[in-house]
């Protein structure tokens, strides 16, 4: 039986990213495969502290010397069949967790050299699910298809397949907006935006996450 991992990079559980990744697993178990979830602040690690273990030439390459929570997650990459990285956008970039995750993962299965781009053991199909307060026209006009765009572009370089994309644009943040100062934002406009889009959102992880199975 294939199975999909789904990485959480949101320090919510149960809300946006966490509730499209449940949907992207559901796609994945109704494909024959079985699906995990790792919610990343749920562990206590950091990201890549430079020590370049990884790159000395007497150890093997791949694995990352730090050992900490994040050490078994290393490994159930390396065994899954699909992977799929969940981030809300902050500040105009993945979650701190998710950066923290890919150093650890991507670092340790790149060596410097032109004719060995990736140690990865295989290809590994993978999706990037991303969350965020934003429009897609201010995605558009803070150039952010670039910025995430190289994070792909290594996914691509180390797991040996393009990923797949799905972006859920003006998400809601808060059930109840007049308990916060956020006064920029029109709550009836976005929750009227979450009843049209996010069940577009929610079939599209489903796909994503059969899709990586079949495909």
């Amino acid at each position: 039986m294939k199975n999909l991992i789904a990485i959480n990079g949101s320090p919510r559980r149960n809300w946006n990213t966490a509730q499209l990744l449940q949907h992207a697993m559901q796609g994945a178990q109704d494909a024959g495969a079985s699906a995990e979830m790792v919610n990343l602040y749920a562990l206590n690690f950091k990201g890549c502290t430079s020590c370049f273990a990884c790159k000395l030439k007497s150890r093997p390459h791949g694995s990352c010397a730090m050992k900490d929570d994040l050490s078994p997650v290393l490994e159930k990459v390396k065994a899954a069949d699909a992977i799929i990285f969940g981030t809300p956008i902050y500040f105009m970039n993945l979650s701190a967790g998710m950066i923290a995750f890919i150093e650890r993962l991507f670092f340790s299965n790149y060596i410097y050299s032109d004719e060995i781009p990736t140690v990865f053991p295989k290809k590994l199909p993978s999706a990037f699910i991303y969350t965020m307060n934003m429009t897609e026209k201010h995605f558009e006009q803070f150039g952010m298809k670039e910025r995430l765009g190289m994070y792909e572009l290594f996914t691509k370089r180390i797991l040996g397949v393009t990923p797949k994309i799905l972006r859920a644009y003006d998400t809601v943040q808060f059930k109840d907006y007049s308990r916060y100062e956020s006064s920029i934002f029109d709550p009836e406009e976005k929750f009227a935006y979450r009843e049209k889009h996010f069940p577009e959102d929610c079939k599209a992880a489903y796909e994503i996450g059969r899709d990586l199975i079949l495909k």
